[in-house]
């Protein structure tokens, strides 16, 4: 079953204009079977995995060899494995002056596309791919979300059927295989997480700490990172606690939400806060079995927010926007907060995240510190429950979440 991927317009496009296109994401997020939907429309396209030990040995020791046997246009998944191919890559690419001649995947997110960058720059399109978006599941049309373009008026979902959603997550397996349990699949994904990505990063005997520190940030998702507290909480020290984070982000499994740098505002918060860009994957690192349970549970709004912000990052990079430097929060040391603030062509969208149906104008109270801020500032929207969209003001209003 292929459930259509919002990207792969995207994908065609930059293998139309540029000689080398690398997908990155995580594991199991849907980066094979997307090439090879490209695949399928083009028989001529090779593919090899880099899974394989002696095809990874052969690329590492003898890259020109492995070109020679394994030509293009061709399908390199797993290219962090044998970063040694990309120079001959770009020196093929330089011969032939075509476009569409290598597809490249990568677990390891961001150190592969700055190697891809710096390798292939001016020859590469990069794309970086999560987990299923909620449009993607359900079919509908998908846009950059933005209050200005909301294309979804209003929405049927009850808080208990977000609440499911929430609670499996967006992992194509788990959308295809619905009687595939939630802890049976995590586990196992974990387990080829901890073996294939992260086995050459940390010692063995730090695997269990590594686990516990894995499940420690998702008992913390919507909140800011606070390393020291993270590393009493798993027994290590602070500048371990940094790095093991900085592979949570790099593996594509948490994305961090950088607080607003404005050189105006003297008294703002300077730490990220922490999301997982699979609720999935939250819920079984934190131990919910139940949707109903963590609905009703302590944790239900932070769960909530991770999934709305995560579904905003998703409907971004999706259409192949870079999402680093786009969205940041606003909060200062008198408590004053807004979850979500989205860049677009100079102006700054402030978003609020609540789980009622109905938070009313309050849930605007903060929106006036904006005017303090040098740019201009864009329609607002409060994402909640509310089953349609209503206005709150002439420039605010309320968003039903599933219409993200």
């Amino acid at each position: 079953m292929y459930i259509h991927r919002v990207m792969e317009k995207k994908l065609r496009y930059l293998s139309e204009h540029f000689s080398v296109v690398m997908v990155c994401g995580a594991r199991q997020v849907g980066k094979t079977t997307l090439l090879q939907r490209i695949k399928n429309d083009n028989t001529q396209i090779q593919y090899v995995t880099l899974d394989y030990p002696r095809l990874r040995n052969l690329a590492r020791e003898d890259p020109e060899l492995f070109l020679q046997q394994y030509q293009a246009p061709l399908i390199i998944d797993e290219i962090q494995y044998a970063p040694e191919l990309l120079p001959y890559i770009k020196i093929r690419v330089d011969q032939t002056q075509q476009n569409g001649l290598y597809y490249l995947t990568g677990s390891q997110i961001f150190p592969m596309m700055k190697n891809v960058s710096e390798s292939l720059a001016g020859r590469v399109g990069i794309l970086t791919m999560y987990s299923l978006s909620g449009a993607e599941i359900e079919g509908r049309e998908s846009a950059p979300f933005l209050p200005d373009h909301i294309t979804m008026t209003e929405s049927s979902d009850t808080i208990t059927e977000i609440f499911k959603k929430i609670y499996r997550g967006g992992m194509p397996r788990m959308i295809t295989d619905r009687e595939l349990l939630p802890e049976d699949y995590f586990g196992s994904y974990m387990q080829t997480y901890l073996e294939r990505d992260i086995r050459d990063l940390i010692t063995v005997k730090d695997e269990n700490k590594f686990l516990k520190f894995i499940a420690c940030a998702a008992a913390r998702t919507g909140q800011e990172v606070n390393l020291a507290d993270m590393g009493k909480d798993v027994e290590i020290d602070r500048k371990t606690a940094d790095g093991w984070l900085s592979i949570l982000v790099s593996s594509g499994l948490v994305y961090l939400l950088h607080p607003y740098a404005g050189n105006t505002i003297k008294r703002i918060v300077k730490r990220p806060k922490l999301y997982f860009m699979d609720t999935g994957l939250v819920c079984y690192l934190t131990y919910w079995n139940n949707p109903r349970a963590l609905e009703l549970s302590a944790m239900a709004g932070a769960v909530f927010e991770n999934y709305v912000v995560s579904e905003i990052i998703k409907s971004y990079a999706n259409h192949g926007i870079d999402v680093r430097s786009r969205f940041c929060y606003y909060r200062d040391n008198n408590g004053k907060e807004i979850d979500l603030m989205i860049l677009e062509n100079g102006r700054l969208y402030p978003i609020e995240i609540k789980k009622s149906a109905d938070p009313g104008k309050g849930a605007l109270k903060n929106f006036g510190i904006l005017n303090s801020l040098p740019e201009e500032i864009g329609k607002g929207a409060v994402i909640c429950m509310t089953p349609v969209t209503i206005p709150l003001d002439e420039n605010n209003m309320l968003v039903p979440a599933a219409c993200i």
